[in-house]
């Protein structure tokens, strides 16, 4: 009974060690500055772009651009998207450079702690350090809004931080978009927007009960479990050309938000057309559409 008694505490303390050795490991790369000058303009483009707009807008309160508040209902819990003003208190005013780029590029806080993967930091990876500072000189004309980041209201366990360490251990994987030998520069292009910037994964790919995409067998076909209970469509070149899509077509949509049929986009879809794809110029909506409507790995 002693011996047992014996293993049964040792194991207790392996565990706990274990815990506390996951807890304090830390993830993410060193904060480095990029010595590199921004420009706004590129970087504006940038955040339409990459959704920045439409996710940290609260536009059904009426909200000032860039504070944050909008609603993501999970099956884990509830996520509020947080203030990017620069607002030194509940924005991102007083973060360095290097905070911001470790954020975008690694979904790591400037305290060290990893983000919901909600942030679709796994398709901003591969920003290049132009780009990274291109967006952060964009971010600092933002004016600052004193609005406090609500934040999650996850159940347990997910709202212990330290389990998405094993999350990402586990689930997190590299953007796809490293130039293709032989498509040409449109289609990848395409390719580095959609799967980067873009994030059209994000939304178009279904989820597995830890909430990582499919993206092995299921890329771009859709999801019926979005937050706030939306769907978003199967996208994938096949699905679009059974369906009377064609690069024009889609291209279109993507500036307008109107479909061949005559309807209209709404919901999320609508958002990122309105406040995103929209401004895109019509080289980078033939680019995406491009890459969508033809035949690539993962699709």
């Amino acid at each position: 009974m002693r011996k047992l008694y014996r293993i049964g505490l040792a194991g207790a303390v392996v565990a706990s060690v274990s815990l506390a050795g996951l807890i304090a490991w830390p993830i993410g790369q060193p904060l480095a500055h990029i010595p590199l000058k921004g420009d706004v303009n590129r970087g504006a483009y940038m955040a339409r772009a990459s959704g920045c707009i439409s996710c940290h807008t609260n536009f059904a309160k009426r909200g000032a651009p860039l504070a944050g508040g909008v609603v993501l209902e999970t099956p884990f819990g509830t996520l509020y998207s947080p203030n990017l003003t620069t607002d030194p208190d509940h924005g991102i005013g007083g973060w360095t450079q290097a905070q911001f780029a470790r954020a975008i590029r690694e979904g790591v806080s400037p305290k060290g702690h990893a983000y919901y993967p909600a942030f679709p930091y796994p398709f901003y990876a591969n920003f290049s350090d132009q780009e990274v500072a291109d967006l952060w000189a964009a971010f600092q004309t933002v004016p600052p809004v004193a609005e406090p980041s609500r934040p999650p209201q996850m159940d347990f366990p997910f709202n212990q931080r330290w389990g998405l360490k094993l999350w990402r251990a586990a689930f997190l994987e590299p953007p796809g978009t490293e130039p293709v030998a032989g498509k040409g520069e449109v289609w990848n292009r395409g390719r580095e927007l959609v799967e980067g910037a873009g994030h059209c994964a994000a939304c178009h790919t279904p989820r597995n009960l830890a909430g990582a995409r499919k993206s092995d067998t299921q890329h771009l076909q859709g999801s019926d479990a979005l937050p706030g209970g939306e769907k978003a469509p199967a996208i994938d070149h096949l699905t679009l050309a059974g369906k009377g899509w064609d690069v024009a077509s889609l291209a279109y949509a993507l500036r307008t938000g109107i479909t061949p049929e005559g309807d209209a986009f709404g919901g999320s879809m609508g958002e990122v057309v309105l406040y995103g794809t929209s401004f895109l110029t019509e080289a980078d909506r033939t680019a995406i559409t491009t890459y969508l409507m033809d035949e690539h790995e993962g699709g």
